[in-house]
Formats: structure tokens, C-alpha cells, sequence
């Protein structure tokens, strides 16, 4: 068993953690390269390959910490849905924007969920591993460039012509609950660590024709309940007396992942409104090709 991480390590960790979970760079592929990369006591303690890794236990709740992140910045939108739903299901009817986009989310979700059960433990056992990592790393960097290449209506950004919340809800209502679906099910090649999850439903939704900030929303509300779902199956492994040494150094970290979300999301969803996807693709590229020289050098 490697080392816990120190309190140091697992602020900056944390850090690192709520900003590549939203950014379109992969928090799994960094959180591998970082520490292959550094090495020494740092690399040994943030090892996610060794077996019964406390790091992986503070992993879980740095994804929790970060998905609460969403939770608070979106939480208007979030009572707006579940009402939405709750109505939809009375009623038994969908004829509002938020009830159609609370059903979209629910059904843009299930294919992640069976598939994440299946081969979550078998991908991160044969993959995840530092090389693994940077190639996937610099294929996500491909992904986000073909998707600004290939989008409708050609490259170049596209911005909507309203920002308003309730605005957006009703340009995503117009998604069809195959194309929600479709979107949802990119999440899957997030199952691959250097594959972001954000990076993957923002190129299925801007290949789909949404709007690049519509896209971006649309990631981030659909990121909160898979993230939740899978932290809090996790959180029997995390609580077992095997990782009280690392609560503490979990702690720190966790409420530094909630500070580094929630000011990703913030601005991110600023980013999006005027610009595109290529700065990340070009980031994702670049590192992940520097991440195999180093490695292999």
C-alpha cells in the first residue's frame, strides 16, 4: 500500500481536481500524470495504481467535493428541473422547457450509469496507468478540435442570442430524447483516463448544433448527477477504518476542489458565451504528446 497523501499534496490535488473536472483536460488523466511525472515521495504517495491507494479514496471525495460545486452554482436551475419533474410525473405530461430538460437529463444519463457499473473496474485496472493516460490525453485533444471542425454549420463559434437561464432551457428542450441520449453516451469514453468528461458531452452537444455556452450548461447539469451517483457508491469504501489516516488530508483537499469548481464553473460559463473549444484541444494535444516524451525519454 503507497503512502496517504500529505495535507500539502492533497490541497494541491484538490485544486488541480476542480478545475480539470470542469475544464475539457480530464481530472483522471491528470491526477495519473502529475505524479508519474513528478515523482519521487510525491509520485509514490499520489499513486492511483498501487493497490488499496489512499489516494484513490481521496480521489472520491475530491469528486464529490467538486460535484457539490455544481450543485451550489446551478442550484437554482436544479429546484427549477426537480419541480419541473416533479410536475411532469403528476400530470403525467412533459409541456414545459424544464420538464422536458429534467427527463432529457434522466435519460442522457442511464447509459453512463449501466456502463460505468460495468467497466469502471476493469478500464482503471488495464488503463490506468501513465502512458495509457497521455495518449488518451492527446486523443481528447483531437476530439475537441474535430468537433469545432465538424460541427453544423462549420468552424467558427456560434453564440446564442439570449444567455438567461430559462432562454437556455428552452433551446436544450429542443434536443430529442435520442439526441440527449447521444450526448449522455459520450460520457462513457470519459471512462478512459486522459478522456474528460466535460471535453466529450460539450463535443456531442456542439455536434448536435447547440450553442457553444448552451453545450457547455447542458455538460455540467448533466456531470452533477453521474458524479454523485458514482461518489456515493464509493463512499463505504472511503469511510472504512482502513482510510481514517487520510480524512484529514481529505478534508483540506475537498474543500479545496469546492473552491476550485466552483470558480471553474463560474467561469467557464462565462468562457463559453464568445469562445470556443480549440484552446483546450491545442492544451490537450500538446501535453499529452510532452507527457509521452517525458515518460519514455
Amino acid at each position: 500500500m503507497s503512502p496517504s497523501p500529505t495535507y500539502p499534496e492533497s490541497v494541491g490535488i484538490g485544486l488541480l481536481q476542480g478545475v480539470t473536472e470542469l475544464f475539457p483536460v480530464s481530472s483522471l488523466g491528470h491526477s495519473i500524470l502529475i505524479p508519474a511525472l513528478i515523482g519521487g515521495r510525491t509520485g509514490r504517495d499520489l499513486d492511483v495504481t498501487a493497490d488499496g491507494s489512499p489516494y484513490l479514496a481521496v480521489l472520491v471525495g475530491l469528486h464529490l467535493a467538486t460535484a457539490l460545486a455544481l450543485v451550489v452554482y446551478f442550484r437554482r436551475d436544479w429546484v427549477r428541473i426537480v419541480r419541473g419533474l416533479a410536475g411532469s410525473v403528476a400530470r403525467r405530461e412533459i409541456a414545459t422547457p424544464e420538464q422536458k430538460l429534467g427527463w432529457l437529463l434522466v435519460v442522457s444519463t442511464l447509459p453512463v450509469g449501466a456502463a460505468g457499473l460495468a467497466l469502471d473496474h476493469l478500464l482503471r485496472d488495464a488503463l490506468g496507468k501513465p502512458t495509457p493516460a497521455a495518449v488518451f490525453l492527446t486523443l481528447n485533444g483531437l476530439v475537441l478540435y474535430g468537433a469545432e471542425r465538424l460541427r453544423r454549420g462549420g468552424p467558427g463559434r456560434r453564440r446564442a442570442a439570449d444567455h438567461p437561464a430559462a432562454d437556455s432551457d428552452r433551446r436544450l428542450a429542443r434536443l430529442t430524447f435520442r439526441q440527449g441520449a447521444w450526448i449522455g453516451s459520450a460520457q462513457i469514453l470519459a471512462l478512459l483516463p486522459g478522456v474528460s468528461r466535460s471535453g466529450t458531452t460539450m463535443s456531442a452537444g456542439i455536434l448536435r448544433g447547440l450553442h457553444h455556452e448552451d453545450a457547455a450548461r447542458f455538460s455540467f447539469l448533466l456531470a452533477t448527477p453521474v458524479i454523485l451517483a458514482a461518489s456515493a457508491l464509493k463512499l463505504p469504501e472511503l469511510l472504512s477504518p482502513a482510510n481514517t489516516a487520510v480524512r484529514g488530508p481529505l478534508l483540506a483537499g475537498s474543500l479545496a476542489a469546492f473552491a476550485a469548481g466552483y470558480v471553474s464553473v463560474r467561469f467557464l460559463t462565462r468562457y463559453f458565451e464568445t469562445r470556443s473549444l480549440t484552446p483546450f484541444a491545442v492544451y490537450c494535444a500538446l501535453a499529452g504528446l510532452g507527457s509521452l516524451v517525458a515518460l519514455h525519454a
